[in-house]
């Protein structure tokens, strides 16, 4: 299992990288406007159908690099959604129940569209 570990003033913040992703999971496919997650590359295709890698499976990826944490998203929309309006409200959702369950900063999210769906 891996673990992200941020160190700050206080300490070490340990947490396994599936807790993370099921949480951003949970909360970008509550959102509004998104019809499903896709998965990061071809390459997490293959390890997803070969089960070597579930973490990426699901459509986030996760970074940290220099105690900042970096998350990237793969999402499909439904057809007549405001691309906007719906990647706006993911970063914030994301970054607010991310913060709020583990206490680590979220650098930055990126939310790529891949699709459009009916």
């Amino acid at each position: 299992m891996n673990m992200l570990t941020i160190e700050n003033h206080i300490g070490k913040i340990n947490v396994s990288e599936k807790y993370l992703t099921d949480l951003i999971w949970n909360t970008v496919t509550g959102c509004i406007g998104v019809a499903d997650m896709n998965t990061v590359s071809m390459m997490c295709d293959i390890r997803s159908a070969l089960r070597l890698n579930k973490a990426n499976r699901n459509g986030v990826s996760i970074k940290v690099k220099k105690n900042r944490i970096f998350i990237s998203l793969h999402v499909s929309v439904t057809i007549g959604t405001n691309i906007s309006a719906v990647t706006g409200s993911l970063k914030h959702r994301v970054r607010y129940a991310v913060e709020q369950a583990t206490g680590m900063d979220v650098a930055g999210i990126n939310v790529f569209v891949d699709s459009i769906t009916e």
